[in-house]
């Protein structure tokens, strides 16, 4: 556990979305975080290839996701929370590493991201700034809080759905940049929550398991091209409307009905 260090606690009620612009060898890279915690400030070595974030958190457990440009850094990572060694999940794509972060102790703590790669691709002798990155790719707080763990499943397949069906369009990524917008207004007092409750965790996985199955359909299915990603997507919307409202309305309907009937 790490002693807390500053009196005033950040709100618990607000998922914090830090964008770090990270100027290196002549570009400007955007580092993103997206987290129950906040980035106070940040400093890159470019001699050891090192990222240091300094985090301020109100809160006891912390959860939160760096989106780090593999064309900034990437290779073999070797991270330090508070100068000891620290071993985060890490996934990536062609473009964007993901460091999940799931540590303990509110106040002040230092993180520090060590790549072996630095501006990989990039043709150094031109010094222009690299466009930012448009997706906004979050850690599923709720769901990891539910399954215990972000290499659970089911936490899996959330990941692997956003990465490699809806960020791959243009349509799929507008809406994962409204939905995140929403998603992380609340849920970190819901993943805290449910870990000091274990009857709320139980009822959020109860209700989050008939999404996740009718998610996992998508898993099976062509998505190369906007109308075939529009045609699924509102598809699973209506078929997950109709499982979560439609088809309790009908139920409660044909209940009152029976319950008149005998009376």
């Amino acid at each position: 556990m790490f002693t807390p260090a500053f009196a005033v606690p950040l709100s618990d009620k607000t998922g914090l979305v830090n964008r770090l612009d990270v100027k290196a060898g002549g570009y400007v890279f955007e580092v993103e975080t997206v987290a129950n915690f906040d980035i106070s400030d940040f400093k890159f070595n470019e001699e050891q290839k090192r990222l240091t974030l300094y985090i301020v958190s109100g809160l006891e457990n912390n959860l939160g996701e760096v989106l780090m440009p593999r064309e900034f850094l990437s290779g073999n990572f070797t991270f330090y929370l508070n100068d000891q060694q620290y071993s985060p999940n890490v996934r990536f794509n062609d473009r964007i590493s993901f460091i999940t972060l799931n540590f303990t102790g509110s106040g002040d703590n230092k993180l520090d991201i060590i790549g072996t790669d630095y501006l990989k691709k990039l043709n150094e002798t031109s010094i222009v700034p690299i466009q930012k990155e448009t997706p906004t790719k979050g850690g599923c707080l709720i769901a990891t809080a539910t399954f215990g763990s972000e290499l659970a499943p089911q936490v899996q397949q959330l990941r692997e759905l956003r990465d490699s069906k809806l960020l791959e369009s243009e349509s799929g990524t507008l809406f994962m940049n409204s939905f995140n917008a929403l998603y992380y207004s609340f849920s970190p007092t819901i993943a805290d929550y449910e870990r000091e409750n274990p009857v709320f965790k139980e009822a959020v996985k109860i209700a989050l398991t008939p999404m996740i199955s009718s998610l996992s359909i998508l898993n099976y299915v062509n998505m190369d091209s906007e109308v075939t990603v529009l045609g699924y997507g509102a598809g699973i919307l209506a078929l997950n409307l109709g499982m979560y409202f439609v088809a309790p309305a009908v139920l409660v309907v044909r209940l009152n009905k029976l319950r008149k009937q005998k009376e």
